[in-house]
């Protein structure tokens, strides 16, 4: 590949990271499949009686747990576009939720926001410093990272906690709350739409009304930042050239890019998204830092990342799909997550005809004894286990990673070092 005249410049084809392997599924296939499976949702809903699954209060619980995971998965994904593994972000939010605590207790919620921001990016920071310029392996420093916070986080809190109001070792004072909004008027059309019970209006009734019910100012921030992303990533030049270094980042010094500063930039913006989730939790979330209040949200964050296919829209379906399950442990857990055995076995089933006419008859047999077996434990029961109901989530991230798998591709040179002239 014989590399522009000019050496600057980056919009020539020859930098566009190669297109995913597999074929992509197109908006208007997306939103038939979203459409599909909430109707399934609401069959299951009007057998069981399970009204709680798709209720106003239910999907406004999973937007709130479900914006701490897609930032962290955001943060994710700039780093590994760029180039950076980072499994590092648990401990970037771990320093956001501590930051944004420690400063807004201080000098108010705005201010611990712009705390929690830059203390995530410190160690977005640190990350950078670690993997980029000393190459040291990005799963072993994103690891290190994560047992470095905790302990820094332990170390602090006592100092700064401990004799202020309300303050311990293990948990900060109270923060005053950043506000919430409900879109008047809509919000109760809503809700009233959704008390009827009815098929499938109803159901997307009471998801429309969870994203406009008692939101808080973070959460709409947050959600705005998943298009800003994608506009920023894949529609300016500046995006191109930081994709194109966890593409190829030897063909993109080769057309003057300056490989290290954009991977470092990505990795700084990776630990500050990842810090403002952290912020959620300990800001909007609950009031206050808690020690252990993450409960490995940034890992969830990640698998959201991945089953996304390192895209930002994915990202944020992942990360609502793992922010419900996780909101089950809160509303009416038991008798929701039984209902959604039923679910789980249509989905099964609908798999396993997908894989026959696929041809794929040995995996579309093992589906359909996988959804017998789910139906035959929805059958013969009437609730689950409290630890079913809380082991929930993370089963979700096991087996929405492993039937997502064959149709990922991460970036090529993602986790692969780099040094400055390698390709000379």
């Amino acid at each position: 590949m014989t590399a522009p005249t000019s050496a600057t410049d980056v919009n020539q084809p020859s930098l566009q990271p190669a297109a995913p392997t597999g074929r992509r599924i197109s908006l208007p296939v997306l939103l038939l499949i979203i459409a599909g499976a909430l109707a399934l949702t609401s069959i299951v809903r009007l057998i069981t009686g399970a009204n709680g699954i798709t209720n106003v209060s239910q999907m406004s619980t999973a937007l709130q747990l479900a914006v701490p995971i897609g930032l962290a998965g955001l943060g994710g994904l700039w780093a590994e576009r760029a180039g950076v593994v980072n499994i590092g972000l648990e401990g970037m939010l771990i320093l956001g939720t501590w930051f944004g605590a420690w400063a807004g207790f201080q000098w108010g919620p705005w201010t611990g926001v712009l705390m929690g921001i830059v203390g995530g990016a410190l160690g977005g920071l640190l990350h950078a410093i670690v993997t980029i310029t000393f190459n040291v392996n990005h799963i072993v420093s994103g690891v290190a990272i994560n047992i470095l916070a905790l302990g820094a986080t332990r170390y602090l809190a006592p100092l700064a906690f401990e004799g202020h109001q309300g303050g311990s070792a293990k948990q900060s004072p109270p923060v005053e709350s950043l506000g919430h909004f409900t879109v008047p008027g809509l919000s109760s059309a809503l809700e009233s739409l959704n008390d009827q019970h009815w098929f499938f209006v109803s159901d997307i009734a009471g998801l429309l009304g969870g994203l406009v019910t008692d939101v808080s100012w973070l959460t709409l921030i947050a959600v705005a930042l998943i298009p800003a992303s994608w506009y920023i990533l894949w529609r300016t030049p500046f995006g191109l050239r930081l994709r194109s270094c966890g593409e190829n980042p030897i063909a993109a010094e080769s057309l003057g890019v300056n490989v290290y500063k954009y991977k470092y930039l990505a990795v700084i913006i990776s630990g500050g998204l990842a810090g403002l989730g952290g912020v959620f939790l300990s800001i909007v979330a609950n009031p206050f830092y808690l020690e252990g209040q993450t409960s490995g949200r940034g890992y969830i964050g990640l698998a959201a990342m991945i089953f996304g296919n390192w895209m930002p829209g994915g990202l944020a379906i992942g990360a609502g799909l793992f922010g419900y399950t996780d909101s089950l442990n809160l509303r009416g857990g038991s008798a929701n997550v039984h209902a959604l055995l039923l679910l789980g076995a249509l989905l099964l089933v609908a798999g396993a005809i997908w894989l026959a006419i696929r041809k794929k008859y040995v995996k579309a047999a093992i589906t359909v004894v996988v959804g017998a077996l789910v139906f035959a434990w929805y059958a013969t029961t009437d609730d689950v286990p409290n630890q079913v109901v809380s082991a929930t989530p993370y089963v979700v991230t096991l087996v929405v990673l492993a039937l997502s798998a064959q149709r990922l591709r991460m970036p090529r040179a993602n986790g692969m070092p780099y040094r400055k002239g390698q390709g000379k």
